[in-house]
């Protein structure tokens, strides 16, 4: 048993090959859906100056900062999320830059908070932002990026919905109530499904506003702010209006949000928000004191809520294992059947690898059935047989249990058909 003073720190992971290939998945999906959509990469330093995010977010993420001295006496953080450095690299940058940026990136981030279901104290985010336009059609070309993320999991209609709202309506609420601090009252609208009653209540009295009041502003359809109405008409343009309802109840938790936000729930209602953006229009200002002033919005979506909501949902589920077996540890596993031949299957194995066909193998003498299991563990598709009949090979699919005969010849040309038939693998 390993010694427990070595094992990975609470809300951290280890990654084991599987969990490796399931994080690879994401990652080809996520990168898939932003290059379709025009987004191209950027990527930022895990720690930054604490500042950045003291400046930057106030309230309860301050609090959950994995933030230390480092050896020159620095004030430094690893960073809770994304958005603070790339305000200030596009801050530093953007002149260089034709406007609307549409960047991605996909990294870890840290936060120190109890890990719980879909919530560790390091994770993996998404990140795709819009910046340098402020129409509402920036925030609908990020949430129709957001769908497509969802579907291209393999997610349906039946399986998650986009709940949005709009931080302006919110702020007319406030002017009409003679609220002078909206940035301590939404706090409290973003809690509003998860305090009891009567905490609420006792919350809202301090506005001297009732909870009646504020269900009743929720529950109007009218109380839709402009842009909201905008990016509804630009997803139904596209065919994806039905995948957004309004929710008033939504302004997301950071203080920085300006406008629209949105944020993704599984249609069961079993988990946290799968994930979720906004619009952030003042932030560049803020962050680069006035030097650079650009409207901006945001979507992120983290690793350990989406695989959750991924294995609880079959369709999501087969999509991935499907990926995973088109997407092997290694394409072909050379069974070496008579010691003899190893110096010939070492050439073929060189020679396949060489064209670019992962390729695994016994390195020291075993007997057959042994290097057939250590094949099926191998993740390969492919067993290739080399014995005495060698320049005559044996290609056993493993899936079916079913050959095909190959010649040295034209090995490589052989393979490369039965690994890309989209039918299959070919039988002779």
């Amino acid at each position: 048993m390993a010694d427990k003073r070595f094992q990975s720190l609470p809300g951290f992971r280890d990654f084991t090959p599987r969990d490796c290939a399931i994080r690879n998945y994401l990652f080809s999906v996520w990168r898939g859906v932003a290059h379709r959509y025009g987004f191209v990469e950027y990527e930022a330093p895990i720690v930054e100056s604490t500042e950045l995010y003291l400046k930057k977010s106030g309230g309860e993420l301050t609090t959950q900062l994995f933030r230390f001295q480092d050896q020159g006496e620095r004030d430094i953080t690893l960073r809770p999320e994304l958005t603070a450095s790339l305000a200030r690299i596009v801050g530093a940058n953007q002149r260089e830059y034709a406007k609307p940026l549409k960047w991605f990136e996909i990294g870890p981030c840290f936060r120190y908070e109890k890990p719980q279901k879909g919530r560790g104290r390091e994770f993996i985010q998404f990140n795709a932002d819009i910046i340098g336009e402020s129409d509402a059609a920036a925030d609908a070309e990020l949430i129709a990026l957001s769908i497509d993320t969802m579907l291209s999991l393999g997610f349906g209609k039946e399986d998650f919905i986009i709940r949005a709202s709009d931080r302006q309506s919110w702020l007319t609420f406030c002017e009409t109530h003679e609220i002078s601090d909206p940035a301590e009252f939404l706090p409290i609208i973003d809690r509003i499904e998860k305090l009891k009653p009567e905490a609420l209540a006792e919350q809202l009295a301090g506005f001297n506003v009732t909870l009646e009041q504020v269900k009743e502003f929720i529950g109007k359809p009218e109380n839709a702010s402009p842009a909201f109405v905008a990016i509804k008409e630009n997803l139904t343009a596209r065919g994806l209006g039905d995948y957004l309802e309004l929710d008033l109840t939504i302004v997301r938790g950071l203080a920085y949000y300006t406008g629209a936000v949105f944020e993704i729930f599984d249609v069961k209602r079993s988990m946290r928000a799968v994930a979720g953006g906004g619009r952030y229009d003042g932030l560049l200002k803020t962050l680069s004191n006035g030097a650079t002033d650009l409207p901006a919005t945001g979507f992120a979506m983290g690793d350990m809520v989406i695989r959750n909501f991924i294995e609880e949902t079959p369709n999501a589920l087969l999509e991935m294992e499907a990926w995973l077996a088109r997407n092997p540890a290694c394409d072909v596993y050379v069974v070496v059947a008579d010691e003899q031949k190893r110096n010939d299957a070492l050439g073929v194995i060189a020679q396949l690898r060489t064209a670019g066909i992962s390729t695994d193998y016994q390195m020291t003498k075993l007997n057959i059935g042994k290097q057939f299991k250590k094949a099926e563990q191998s993740g390969g598709r492919f067993a290739l047989v080399i014995g005495s009949e060698f320049p005559e090979m044996q290609l056993k699919i493993l899936s079916s249990r079913t050959e095909a005969t190959l010649q040295a010849e034209n090995l490589v040309e052989s393979l490369q058909e039965h690994i890309n038939s989209p039918d299959g693998p070919l039988i002779a």
